[in-house]
């Protein structure tokens, strides 16, 4: 099969490699899904440019979709010729979904509604279940306002689509005006230009000098400061996915005291079994019900996957990148 892979870390140009890799087959209670699609997110980039690798090879990527064409022992057959999407795929393992097959546990193929496009089912595993579980950890958000930080990238996009359908108001951060109207048109009522505007002060007069109910993150490194500038209001929660200083984050424990300030983190690799369930059951009634907008932002062919990953890099494209197989 084509694949593309790195053995060693480093620059995307420096690395990747693209050619051909053994066709893998299933074993028992998996599923061999031919790719039609991959996604490539920022922690894929991350990987491959810091995390030690300890196998031969690393096909990089968790999702795509496909169709499966194999099943393993203990799989029904009936599931040959299914549209599927995948998450986790190369979560813990060395091959994931920059490649023409991948087999993996059947859990993690989900069936994709024919409604909707192989290019979407690109976006969902790492970007739509991240942001169903911040969401769901907001808890009820009718009538609250919330702060999405990064309100135009990929999971920011769906937050904001998720808010405004649990009946909240979205104030989204962004850099640009692009982003500003990438943001608007899923939902956010208000933007605040964090490159030319003080982002506390312009929250607050916002929401008339109470702060917002909920801020949901995706770099904890920044967004502590917004804390101790009363950007969230007193029995506020900060649900967290991620931050752009990986080590040690000052947090000012009495603005945390005194506000009642309630923290929380996940990673969406690593969900309880209980909160993966709802969050694919979620999504999948949001899918059929096609309640959400999926934005492909760039498209590449998989032998162009140095220029993908350097374009996710950038951090300029408004959607997701996608890899057609």
């Amino acid at each position: 099969m084509q694949a593309a892979w790195y053995s060693k870390i480093g620059e995307a140009a420096d690395v990747l490699e693209f050619g051909e890799q053994p066709t893998p087959e299933p074993l028992a209670g998996e599923v061999r899904v031919k790719l039609v699609t991959s996604g490539v997110n920022p922690s894929d980039v991350k990987s491959r440019r810091a995390r030690p690798v300890t196998d031969p090879l690393i096909i990089p990527h968790s999702d795509g979709a496909g169709v499966i064409d194999a099943v393993g022992d203990g799989v029904s057959s009936k599931r040959i010729g299914e549209r599927v999407w995948v998450w986790n795929a190369q979560w813990k393992r060395a091959l994931g979904t920059a490649s023409e097959f991948i087999c993996l546990p059947q859990a993690q193929a989900v069936t994709l509604p024919e409604l909707v496009s192989f290019e979407a089912g690109a976006c969902f595993g790492i970007p739509a279940l991240t942001a169903i579980e911040a969401v769901r950890l907001a808890g009820d958000l009718k009538n609250k306002t919330v702060l999405v930080i990064g309100g135009a990238s990929a999971v920011g996009h769906y937050i904001t689509q998720l808010v405004v359908l649990a009946g909240g108001r979205v104030l989204a951060t962004i850099g640009s005006a692009a982003k500003a109207a990438h943001a608007k048109d899923a939902g956010a009522s208000d933007v605040v230009n964090y490159k030319t505007e003080p982002v506390a002060e312009r929250v607050k007069q916002l929401t008339y000098g109470a702060g917002v109910d909920v801020i949901i993150d995706m770099d904890l490194s920044t967004t502590t400061q917004l804390l101790t500038q009363g950007c969230l209001k007193p029995h506020g929660q900060l649900v967290c996915y991620g931050s752009n200083v990986p080590g040690d984050v000052p947090i000012n424990f009495r603005t945390l005291l005194y506000a009642s300030i309630g923290l929380k983190f996940f990673l969406v690799y690593d969900l309880s079994e209980d909160a993966r369930a709802y969050g694919l059951q979620r999504f999948d009634a949001l899918l059929h019900a096609n309640s959400l907008k999926h934005t492909i932002g760039a498209t590449f062919p998989l032998k162009d996957l140095v220029k993908a990953h350097q374009m996710v890099e950038t951090g300029q494209v408004l959607g997701n990148v996608v890899v057609q197989i």
